[in-house]
């Protein structure tokens, strides 16, 4: 597969991961700390609706959905990032390197969303969201992005092989002759890069 095709599979893939577990965790935490699971996806529709969905509790098209939809477009962004800048570094491929990197990248977007990004277009949820439940929802984002970089990793793999119908990725250089002449005698070398001879003419 070609590069961007994997980093965009990577992207859409552990992105949908992130955001199914991570709105798992903000429905969980809504019903707990809001008495509506359905509060803090609303709150995330604030950037359209305004402050009005901040307060709104109930399950709707209007702000649940739109709530969701912008979530979902947002982790699918974090995630697609990350696998552009994880595609030519390999040792952010290994399984330390998947799950320190999908951290950092939970924890960047979390940074640049709360203390970067214009109220307006906050991710709206820390208006009814603990500090601590907040924590959680990144720590599931996270978790979406790792999952998802280690289920494509072997696809990585593949891609890095030589292609075995492309029938020039195994073809053998032709071996160069060359004619040496030095005092008075004629020497020829054969030179790939499987062997090296050496034949004198009388």
């Amino acid at each position: 597969m070609k590069k961007w095709k994997l980093i965009l599979t990577q992207g859409v893939v552990a992105g949908s991961l992130a955001s199914l577990i991570s709105t798992t965790v903000l429905a969980l935490a809504g019903r707990r700390e809001s008495g509506s699971a359905a509060a803090p996806l609303n709150a995330v529709s604030h950037w359209y609706w305004g402050d009005e969905a901040l307060r709104h509790d109930k399950t709707d098209l209007t702000h649940t959905a739109a709530g969701y939809l912008t979530h979902h477009v947002a982790a699918t962004f974090w995630s697609t990032l990350y696998a552009a800048l994880a595609s030519n570094r390999p040792a952010l491929r290994t399984t330390p390197g998947i799950v320190l990197g999908a951290v950092a990248t939970s924890a960047t977007a979390a940074l640049i969303d709360f203390k970067f990004t214009p109220q307006r277009f906050t991710p709206g949820y820390e208006h009814r969201l603990s500090t601590g439940a907040l924590l959680g929802v990144h720590v599931a984002l996270a978790i979406g992005l790792a999952a998802g970089a280690l289920a494509l990793r072997s696809q990585y793999r593949d891609g890095e092989r030589p292609d075995a119908k492309d029938p020039e990725a195994f073809e053998i250089p032709e071996p160069r002759i060359v004619r040496h002449v030095r005092a008075g005698r004629a020497r020829y070398v054969e030179d790939d890069d499987t062997s090296r001879f050496l034949s004198k003419s009388p």
